[in-house]
């Protein structure tokens, strides 16, 4: 029997922002967790069409991207997918809390990434009931 996987779609614009997402998490970040498959993406058309095609069970969208933010994208993908998988935002600034809130994400975790608190945001998505 093989363990559960998750496909999970990383998207910054920032290469080393990918780089300390997927080394924050690696493949498994908690025992009770699925194993982790990361797409990494660089675009904002790269994360809608990689989120249209479907087969991805987490996002983490990186608030900070740039031209196009993961807030935006957030809400974007809220309103026009029928079946929207946990999106965690990266957000700048505790202050910008409230734009994660209106961008509809499950969870927050804010620049610098702290392994400790992507991995608690990631794990309380994939295993809750």
């Amino acid at each position: 029997m093989t363990d559960p996987t998750v496909r999970v779609l990383v998207y910054s614009s920032d290469a080393a922002t990918r780089a300390a997402v997927t080394g924050a998490l690696g493949p498994r970040p908690h025992p009770d967790a699925p194993v982790l498959e990361f797409v990494e993406v660089a675009t904002e058309p790269m994360v809608i069409r990689t989120m249209d095609a479907g087969g991805i069970g987490l996002a983490i969208l990186d608030g900070e991207a740039a031209p196009a933010g993961g807030m935006g994208i957030a809400k974007q993908l809220r309103d026009e997918l029928d079946v929207c998988p946990p999106i965690v935002v990266l957000t700048g600034r505790a202050d910008d809390r409230w734009l994660a809130d209106w961008s509809r994400a499950d969870a927050v975790v804010q620049h610098p990434i702290s392994p400790f608190l992507l991995a608690e945001a990631v794990v309380g998505l994939l295993c809750r009931s």
